[in-house]
């Protein structure tokens, strides 16, 4: 080295060794201050009061109930009809002279509701009554002659042959009265027949005719229902059992009425394929006919589980639901379920849990698994 090169080189030494010791005392500053602001802290939270240790959540539980199955309401749809009705017509070709009831008239069995023409019934009437008394006078001479010519041939004054004669024309006069009788007992049946009656109480439901016209045999007068007696007409699957009709329930409307099975049809609806049931309804009180009524049954299902409060299921992974159990612990467990049949606020489900397992009944929401819990039995 040069005598040149040395004070550069004791310059450089000179700024190493300064920035070395100013390096070293800003560490050890450092140093110092995290030091001291650590016991400052230490010391702060030493003086403040620890935090208070939260609540035990309160839940309300129940034992879960193992059941063989579930009771399922079956609902199918039905029409009410009266229970007999008729299409009223004559029997005879006539003039119709009058029709005694309207349509929504209610009328007693054996009322009079129309009648025909019979003035030729009544002229007959009164020709063969005519006739008759004439044929009965004709007897009356008929049989003194057959007393006479008997008296007169015991005497020898009358021949067989003239009491033979009598006695005929006697028997002949016989059989024409009973021959006019017969003939008065016709026109008296068509005369019966002209008079259109009631064959039960009940309501005139549609009239066909006004009057006045001539009617043919069996023409179509008016129609006549039964609206005091009720039974609905449904049509249930095949695997119904029939039994549960013992004590069905129909609604109409918003009212239910007790059903009782009436007669069941022997064949199946070629389009529903369903058999067609007639029930009887214990109500009087003249519902419309044609109007919608609702059968319900009581099916019971086969099937394991429990029935669990509506709010009690809360959604799982995928397709799966859940209810929230607690075990011995008081520890909040999740047990999966499948829902096997839902009503309005409670469902029957099968799952991970045990008969009698504890089941947190709501707010699952707010509890969540391995959480322990405070039980409140029923609260």
């Amino acid at each position: 080295m040069t005598s040149r090169d040395t004070p550069s080189f004791l310059r450089r030494l000179g700024r190493a060794t300064l920035t070395l010791t100013v390096t070293g005392t800003v560490m050890a500053g450092a140093g110092f201050a995290v030091i001291f602001g650590l016991g400052i802290l230490n010391e702060r939270a030493t003086a403040a009061e620890p935090p208070a240790a939260a609540d035990i959540v309160p839940v309300s539980v129940r034992p879960i109930l193992i059941e063989d199955g579930y009771t399922m309401e079956r609902r199918f749809i039905g029409q009410i009809e009266s229970r007999q009705s008729v299409d009223l017509s004559f029997e005879l070709t006539g003039k119709l002279v009058e029709i005694l009831v309207d349509e929504g008239d209610r009328v007693e069995e054996g009322q009079e509701i129309a009648r025909l023409d019979t003035d030729l019934l009544i002229a007959d009437r009164d020709r063969l009554l005519a006739g008759r008394d004439a044929l009965a006078a004709q007897l009356e001479f008929a049989e003194r002659e057959v007393i006479r010519n008997s008296k007169l041939s015991e005497t020898g004054f009358a021949s067989d042959q003239r009491v033979d004669q009598a006695r005929a024309n006697r028997d002949e006069l016989r059989a024409r009265i009973a021959e006019t009788e017969a003939s008065l007992a016709s026109v008296e049946i068509r005369l019966r027949k002209s008079h259109l009656r009631a064959p039960f109480t009940g309501t005139v439901a549609a009239q066909s005719v006004d009057g006045g016209e001539t009617l043919a045999a069996g023409q179509h007068v008016l129609r006549l229902v039964d609206d005091g007696a009720t039974k609905v007409r449904v049509g249930l699957p095949l695997e119904t059992d029939l039994a549960n009709l013992e004590t069905a329930t129909v609604q109409i409307g918003i009212e239910r009425f007790t059903a009782r099975l009436d007669s069941v049809r022997p064949d199946i609806d070629p389009i529903t394929r369903t058999r067609t049931v007639i029930l009887s309804i214990d109500h009087d009180a003249g519902m419309a006919l044609g109007r919608t009524a609702t059968v319900i049954l009581d099916d019971h299902v086969s099937a394991s589980g429990a029935w669990v409060p509506l709010d009690a299921v809360s959604e799982g992974r995928g397709s799966l639901w859940s209810v929230l159990v607690v075990d011995d612990a008081h520890t909040v467990r999740s047990a999966a379920v499948e829902i096997l049949h839902a009503e309005s606020d409670r469902l029957f489900v099968r799952g991970t849990f045990k008969d009698g397992t504890p089941l947190i009944q709501s707010g699952p929401q707010r509890i969540t698994p391995g959480q322990t819990v405070r039980v409140v039995t029923g609260g």
